[in-house]
């Protein structure tokens, strides 16, 4: 009997112990992880701020596919929400604040524990790409939760790993979304044509995105120095393109009104393209997809014996990527002369 007893004190003396070990852990916790990916902050931030999307990326989800998730009226925005349901019990993410592109606030009720504060930090780098910092933080911790986290390994080794394998995927889904393109034949249509200010020069494929930069920025200072409004949105001419060495001989131009007469030894001069017969083809995605499209128009071309016209190629930037973050959005329209 003495050697129950012995037992049942040892016992005794572990289960105190243990209750005083976990009595004296700290009342809070956080778990912050940060990862760089190589895209603007708006993307990643209209991705994160609508829980709709978190499916997709979720680490939970991922290791446990037979999550029960459902959404509140709102996802996107403050006020959005959305609950999922597995064997641990059941949990629900709200969002309490957000600054458009720059953070998002959350609340995360779990169970009977206490709310954990989530914020989402997304910081511009100077590549181009964003530091993208996910935080959770829990205070005035009862005994109960601080027992879970003890007995699992503390809330860095429980959540930690899943913030990691999540920022991880998104890092992904946004990698392929920047990448993501079409290229549409639309067919043979006809082109107005009207009068545009242009500058000419050459260029490569290397560097013919910082040229037509330079040259767009020329154009536009000598419109506004000179009161001149623009009539449409810009437009590349196509005089000269040699694909073995990959030179271009190109007007950047931006389209007006009317004729224009400019100063003498103006670099800036104004042209006219007069009504004609095109095949046009409409690229969806980042401008470093033209060379495919050009080959698409051209292969349609070959395929349907159409003749081309003595007036130069162009392709219009039918929105402006200042205000589409996402180079998928972006949509340029190329126009082939034909007989």
């Amino acid at each position: 009997m003495k050697i129950f007893k012995y037992i049942l004190f040892l016992l005794l003396i572990v289960i105190i112990g243990t209750a005083i070990y976990i009595a004296v852990q700290p009342n809070s916790f956080e778990v912050t992880r940060t990862r760089t990916i190589k895209a603007p902050a708006p993307i990643i931030y209209s991705n994160v701020i609508d829980f709709k999307n978190w499916i997709d990326w979720s680490a939970w989800v991922e290791e446990n596919p037979n999550i029960k998730i459902s959404y509140g009226e709102k996802t996107k925005g403050i006020g959005g929400s959305y609950t999922w349901e597995d064997e641990d019990g059941i949990g629900t993410m709200t969002n309490i604040e957000a600054l458009p592109n720059t953070s998002i606030q959350q609340e995360m009720q779990f169970g009977e524990f206490p709310k954990s504060d989530i914020s989402w930090t997304f910081k511009p780098t100077d590549d181009g790409a964003t530091d993208v910092t996910w935080t959770i933080k829990g205070k005035d911790l009862p005994f109960g939760f601080k027992a879970f986290a003890t007995f699992t390994g503390g809330m860095e080794k429980q959540i930690g790993p899943y913030y990691e394998r999540s920022l991880e995927k998104l890092d992904s889904i946004v990698s392929i979304r920047l990448k993501a393109y079409s290229i549409n034949i639309n067919g043979i249509t006809e082109y107005g044509g009207g009068f545009f200010m242009y500058k000419t020069t050459s260029a490569t494929g290397t560097n013919i995105s910082e040229i037509m930069g330079k040259q767009y920025g020329e154009i536009m200072g000598y419109m506004a120095k000179n009161n001149i409004v623009a009539n449409g949105m810009p437009f590349t001419i196509y005089n000269e393109m040699n694909p073995e060495t990959g030179n271009i001989i190109m007007s950047n131009a931006i389209p007006v009104m009317n004729k224009v007469s400019v100063e003498n030894k103006s670099e800036i001069l104004c042209g006219f393209i007069p009504k004609t017969k095109t095949l046009k083809t409409t690229l969806k995605g980042n401008y470093n997809n033209l060379p495919k499209a050009w080959e698409a128009s051209m292969k349609h071309i070959a395929e349907n014996s159409l003749e081309l016209l003595d007036v130069k190629p162009f392709e219009i930037y039918t929105n402006d990527p200042g205000n589409f973050p996402n180079p998928a959005d972006w949509v340029t329209e190329i126009y082939i002369p034909i007989k």
